[in-house]
């Protein structure tokens, strides 16, 4: 009688902890829809970084490029969850000029690409190579 009550426990035990790390897990999400966004104010790996960060904590937001030089982000997201000018308005909010300049479905950015979002993004950058921080010169 005194194990049963004592298994009871555990399992109980163990399903709250389980839920409770449930909550915590963050799932990844699907993007269904290509966001290309014209971003200008970017000077470096370090814009690539705080750009891709602020955009990732987007509930919907599955992947991110962002091609520095070219003053370009590409959002992977899911429509049901995030509209593309929301994605622009927190690139804005991290302190970029940005706007929508297109929005693609999956197989369009396939055909001009190539490839699947996300996969063999581009390096970061600009002065500092993708390394974070703005304190080297470039080589020339």
């Amino acid at each position: 009688m005194k194990s049963k009550m004592i298994n009871s426990v555990l399992l109980l035990l163990v399903a709250v902890v389980l839920t409770v790390l449930a909550m915590y897990v963050r799932v990844g999400a699907t993007a269904d829809s290509v966001a290309v966004l014209k971003t200008s104010g970017m000077t470096c790996g370090s814009c690539s970084s705080k750009i891709s960060q602020a955009l990732e904590k987007l509930k919907g937001v599955a992947a991110t490029e962002v091609d520095v030089e070219g003053g370009w982000v590409i959002v992977g997201y899911d429509t049901k969850s995030v509209k593309p000018e929301s994605l622009a308005a927190k690139v804005k909010n991290s302190g970029f000029d940005s706007k929508v300049h297109a929005v693609l479905t999956l197989e369009q950015f396939r055909e001009i690409t190539g490839r699947e979002i996300g996969k063999k993004a581009p390096q970061g950058s600009g002065c500092c190579g993708g390394k974070g921080g703005c304190n080297t010169k470039k080589q020339s």
